[in-house]
Order: structure tokens, then C-alpha cells, then sequence
């Protein structure tokens, strides 16, 4: 029997794409995992900016 291994998983940063264009300081940043085998691809989820105060693009960065 093979052995599951956690290598799949990784920890990603999710970051606004529409806060940099606003012009207000801070930043919106979300940290997920996503299985890199499945999405080896960058993800973009819709989530929840404060600064703006509505739903946003959240990129993955490097």
C-alpha cells in the first residue's frame, strides 16, 4: 500500500488586484492552500476586500 504524502498541498498568498489602482494605502492579502496538483496554475478567487468594502479579484502572488 503506497504512502499518502502532504506534498500536494502548498500555502498560497492571495493579494487584491483591484487595490493597487485605488490609490489607498495598505494592502488586502489572503493565505490558502491549494493542491498544486490539480492547479498547477495561479488561482483567483473572489474575496472580500475591507479597505475597499466590497468583493474583489484576490490574485496568487510569488
Amino acid at each position: 500500500m503506497a504512502k499518502k504524502t502532504k506534498d500536494a498541498r502548498i500555502q498560497v498568498i492571495l493579494e487584491c488586484t483591484e487595490h493597487k489602482t485605488s490609490g489607498k494605502p495598505g494592502t488586502s492579502r489572503y493565505i490558502t492552500t491549494k493542491n498544486k496538483k490539480n492547479t498547477p496554475d495561479r488561482i483567483e478567487l473572489k474575496k472580500y476586500n475591507p479597505i475597499l468594502k466590497k468583493m474583489t479579484i484576490h490574485r496568487e502572488i510569488k
